[in-house]
């Protein structure tokens, strides 16, 4: 039995850097092997061996126990469909979002929902052929739908130009924005939409019951969350004069609407002698808040507008909750497992 803990992150596409970059940011700076293309470490993670693989064979080898986590989109998570030996821990990384559509030609121009598809698959000669790589979603999808009959058509590359050479009359494959379809005269279904998906973090559920493997799992999740949280938030410190901390925050609270996450934080600044702006009788107190990028210049402007100075923005890393709730459930797992 290994002893080791593996991640696996995808080695192409268009997860590839993101995945790279959304790990530096969390503190989990990835640095490849000098002499093996596939392996790679994580210095603030030093119990943990990174192999780099294509998306789909990162699900393989999480549900067959070569790899304990494995970061892919959640589209080839749940089109393995291997829920029984692997658990997804987080389903919303933030990158590599998109859709899995059913997508028709422009030229299918009586065909617009799901029921036109239906009743147009009927009146064909032979079967739907579709082309997909989401073999599980997509014959759901179609029985879900009662579009009937189909069948699967196997193909490699670029989905899109299977229909415009007569391969395959239609085809399930991600979207993110719909131009690649359009630029290939294809559109997508107005209620074809199988899944919406993005990067996510997917464990071994028999791995779990290793306790490395389990202490990895919650400092991951404990930093993804709490990076995730602080997107987007910055920082704010500022000298206000004033006569107390009440009053510094009365100003805050009634003239501003500088409220921060939970409340703004206000202690006093020791006076410095020798500075000009120390003036007798006046004392000055640091205030410190968190503010959304949207709010943040206005923010800047209600500090100067009851005295503050001396303002200092900086970018949030973390923000860490009392106990975010996927780790709470991790835990909660460990505890049916020990």
């Amino acid at each position: 039995m290994r002893t080791d803990v593996r991640l696996a992150l995808p080695s192409k596409g268009r997860l590839q850097q993101p995945a790279l970059d959304f790990l530096a940011r969390c503190g989990f700076e990835v640095k490849p092997s000098a002499t093996r293309g596939y392996v790679g470490h994580i210095p603030a993670l030093p119990q943990v061996t990174v192999l780099f693989q294509r998306p789909r064979d990162i699900v393989t080898s999480v549900a067959g126990g070569g790899v304990d986590f494995g970061i892919t989109g959640y589209d080839v998570i749940a089109d393995a469909d291997v829920e029984h030996s692997t658990l997804v821990l987080h389903d919303a990384l933030g990158f590599g979002k998109c859709r899995v559509v059913v997508a028709v030609p422009e030229s299918w121009a009586d065909v617009r929902t799901m029921a036109d598809l239906a009743a147009y698959a009927r009146m064909l000669p032979g079967p739907l052929r579709v082309v997909t790589k989401y073999h599980h979603l997509t014959r759901q999808f179609l029985h879900q739908h009662h579009v009937h009959p189909f069948v699967l058509v196997e193909a490699e590359g670029s989905l899109e130009v299977v229909p415009e050479i007569g391969y395959a009359d239609i085809i399930v494959d991600i979207a993110e924005t719909g131009a690649t379809l359009q630029q290939n005269r294809l559109r997508p279904i107005e209620d074809g939409v199988i899944l919406h998906t993005q990067a996510s973090l997917v464990a071994n559920r028999d791995a779990l019951k290793r306790a490395e493997v389990m202490k990895v799992a919650v400092e991951l999740l404990e930093y993804f969350e709490a990076h995730r949280r602080a997107e987007g938030y910055f920082m704010i410190w500022a000298n206000v004069r004033g006569q107390s901390w009440e009053e510094v925050g009365r100003l805050l609270t009634t003239h501003t609407t500088l409220g921060g996450l939970q409340g703004p934080t206000i202690a006093p600044i020791y006076p410095n002698p020798q500075s000009t702006a120390a003036n007798p009788g006046t004392q000055w107190f640091a205030v410190n808040i968190v503010v959304g990028r949207g709010e943040l210049t206005e923010a800047i402007t209600q500090l100067r507008n009851i005295g503050g100075s001396g303002v200092v923005v900086t970018p949030i890393t973390y923000i860490f909750e009392e106990q975010p709730a996927r780790v709470a459930a991790l835990r909660a797992l460990r505890q049916e497992l020990s």
